[in-house]
């Protein structure tokens, strides 16, 4: 194990060595300023335009990247003192309509006819801005981390129109300069331009992408050449306040009818045309979407992600620590039993090679729990080196403030959690070799041993074969409590092989091949406690449909007792042993039909017993203003006495309507009866105007055997982005 880690690390150092030309450097695109008033509407009728410098003859990148695309797009860009401008033609010449799921924003990105663009002003290829709509003018619009990765929760202030003609449709938007962080003076920023066309079943982008990355992939940018050093984007400061009124009931506590009036909002300061300072004071989050249940038959702690604007601005300098399973910073853990009061987010680059962030959090005292205020402190800083590798630091502190735990306290908190790490993260020029080194340490009173946590990860990914290597230690008394770490005390290797065939001879396939991988856990003293080996075979259509079929086999040695089906009954006991196999089949239809469906299924062993499970999701669209779908999960769990048994139904159909661009109901309802409970919540939301909103939430409980009420609440809430 010593010498597998050993050989991993060096690899990731030797391949971060090998600084490189940037791949698509010779795909450049010239801007110039204009003079021009230019109007949004989808109709290219100004000078601008015709005197722009034209990106054209697109790459296909799926279902193979060894042509040009046939669906033939064009696109121009153009620039004042306060917007950047970007006109796309995209030319359509086989019938039909466009395939477009709604008008939501923040569309699905594989189930719609789109266009979209990838900024990186840094060019470093790395980080970035997305922008784009769908071919109904529902627009898209994200930030860009770790080279290629657009995180959608990040909503900002621009503006876009799509019109739609006899042979194309067109995509035409103005960026304000003070939406996009860049520094001062730089003229070269990389750009690439992404089209999906699913009449064709066509991806395609202006510089080409190797068909294994998504045309997201910063590594691949092509260059965009300014005349001149962009325009600075002078004072921006955005004050964004909200009023709010909501009626709350609990009716399993009896309490009384609650209702409130609460105000609030959030403010972003642009220190720099790069550096953004950003601040609320008492932030409200119940237009938020709820959560998507899940049937936990896990003997760990369950993953949600972060859907809160106020963490979501350049995020990934504190939520890309660790692994997927090792997070040491979770900012979900903030807030999570007790109010925001305030805080502060500083965040961005200070030039092409560094990154800083540093974010204070102060949450207030809850009696009924017996909670203090805590005060939550993180910094991270980020340093680019080699071709596309980065070596990042990060510190975090969770206080207790005026708090003194009685000696009789049953809910002691700690009077502080710290946490100091220190990774090395590559990506090489080429982006076909990709990894970490993490390394962390967790203080805290009266413990110092067992507190570190690190591991390492080496990925490899060509056109053919995929191979990865992933590796993880983490000790017993390592608890980041604002982190997400949901085991502790163990070892685990995991090494993984997939292989993609491309066939000339098979009609309507376009890949197909194996994935194998194995997880191998360890106590800390080498005692083999438990693996699981999975073997797969997928096959990729032509008209983007997927099937895959599996086997696995799995061994436990239990360290603590547990319940199988985590419904309070008996349990196994730590230090008895078991083992099983299962196998399964899954089917995604193409994603472009108007019903789409997925099917899964498994069937084999679980500890002492056996595991039936079925899970569908389908969906109608009446395109483009309302979908249904309807996700329906069933686990028959056989166990013998006395032991128990179950039948766990999670039920969730979502309706969402959207009556315009800006205009948008969303009711979901979700049944699901391990946790016996019935949820509903129903969202409208108006956007009156960029960024500002209106939103009415609805939100309700149940005892799903009667329809009995738990608790409902009401919630009015209005924003407002006011640019000072």
């Amino acid at each position: 194990m010593k010498k597998i880690l050993l050989i991993a690390n060096l690899l990731i150092l030797l391949y971060g060595l090998a600084e490189a030309q940037k791949k698509n450097e010779n795909y450049q695109l010239l801007i110039q300023k204009t003079s021009d008033r230019i109007v949004v509407d989808g109709i290219l009728d100004e000078n601008a335009w015709e005197q722009a410098e034209v990106a054209e003859d697109f790459y296909m990148i799926l279902p193979m990247d060894t042509s040009l695309a046939e669906s033939k797009t064009t696109v121009r860009m153009s620039y004042n003192d306060q917007f950047l401008y970007i006109a796309a033609e995209l030319f359509e010449d086989l019938p039909g309509n466009n395939t477009v799921e709604s008008l939501r924003r923040d569309f699905s990105f594989g189930s719609n006819d789109n266009f979209l663009v990838f900024i990186d002003p840094f060019d470093d290829q790395t980080n970035g801005f997305s922008f784009g709509a769908n071919a109904a003018g529902a627009q898209w619009d994200g930030l860009m981390a770790n080279g290629g990765s657009v995180e959608l929760s990040w909503d900002n202030k621009w503006y876009s129109s799509v019109k739609q003609y006899p042979d194309k449709w067109v995509f035409e938007a103005a960026i304000p300069f003070k939406t996009i962080r860049y520094k001062k003076g730089i003229t070269q920023w990389g750009i690439n331009f992404s089209r999906l066309d699913l009449k064709r079943n066509e991806k395609s982008s202006w510089a080409p992408v190797p068909r294994q990355f998504p045309s997201a992939s910063l590594a691949y940018t092509g260059i965009l050449q300014w005349d001149a050093p962009p325009p600075e984007a002078g004072m921006n400061v955005s004050v964004i306040p909200y009023v709010l009124t909501d009626v709350q009931k609990n009716y399993e506590t009896g309490e009384s009818t609650n209702t409130g009036v609460e105000v609030g909002g959030d403010a972003k300061i642009s220190i720099t045309s790069s550096l953004n300072l950003d601040l609320t004071v008492n932030p409200d989050f119940s237009q938020v979407e709820v959560d998507r249940q899940v049937t936990n038959l896990s003997r760990f702690e369950l993953f949600f992600p972060e859907r809160r604007q106020f963490f979501l601005e350049n995020s990934d300098l504190f939520a890309n620590f660790g692994t997927d399973n090792l997070r040491p910073f979770f900012s979900r853990r903030i807030g999570l039993n007790s109010p925001i009061r305030f805080g502060a987010r500083l965040s961005g680059k200070l030039n092409k090679n560094w990154r800083i962030g540093a974010m204070n959090i102060q949450t207030e005292k809850v009696d009924s729990l017996g909670m203090p205020a805590f005060n939550y402190a993180v910094a991270a800083i980020q340093r680019q080196v080699f071709a596309r590798s980065n070596i990042s630091l990060i510190y975090i502190d969770k206080a207790a403030i005026n708090y003194t735990p009685a000696a009789t306290d049953e809910n002691q908190f700690s009077k502080y959690n710290r946490n100091l790490g220190v990774e090395y993260n590559l990506a090489s020029a080429n982006n076909f070799w990709t990894g970490k080194m993490v390394l962390h340490k967790n203080f805290r009173p009266d413990v110092d041993t067992a507190t570190f946590m690190h591991a390492t990860e080496l990925n490899y990914d060509s056109k053919n074969l995929s191979l990865t290597w992933q590796h993880e230690y983490v000790g017993e008394n390592y608890n980041p409590e604002t982190g997400y770490i949901p085991r502790k005390d163990y070892i685990r290797g995991k090494p993984e092989f997939q292989y993609r065939f491309f066939p000339k001879n098979w009609k309507g396939v376009v890949s197909h091949g194996p994935v194998i991988n194995s997880a191998l856990y360890f106590t800390p003293q080498r005692d083999f406690t438990e693996s699981e080996t999975y073997a797969g075979y997928g096959i990729n259509f032509l008209n983007r449909s997927q099937l895959l079929a599996w086997g696995q086999h799995n061994y436990v040695q239990l360290r603590q007792d547990f319940d199988p089906t985590n419904s309070n009954g008996e349990v196994l006991l730590a230090g008895t042993d078991y083992s099983w196999r299962s196998a399964g089949i899954q089917y995604v239809s193409k994603p472009y039909s108007l019903f789409t469906y997925k099917v899964a299924t498994q069937y084999g062993g679980y500890f002492e017993g056996d595991r039936y499970n079925l899970d569908l999701t389908f969906g109608y669209r009446i395109q483009p203003y309302a979908s249904l779908a309807t996700q329906v999960t069933y686990n028959k769990i056989s166990l013998p006495a006395p032991l128990n048994s179950a039948d766990f139904w999670l039920v969730s159909p979502r309706l969402d309507i959207t009556f315009t661009n800006k205009m948008f109901l969303t009711t979901f309802v979700q049944y699901n009866s391990q946790a016996e409970n019935t949820n509903v919540n129903v969202r409208f939301q108006w956007r009156y105007q960029p960024a500002s909103d209106l939103y009415i939430v609805y939100t309700d409980n149940y005892f799903p055997e009667d329809f009995t009420s738990k608790n409902r609440a009401l919630v009015l809430k209005f924003t407002y982005w006011w640019n000072i």
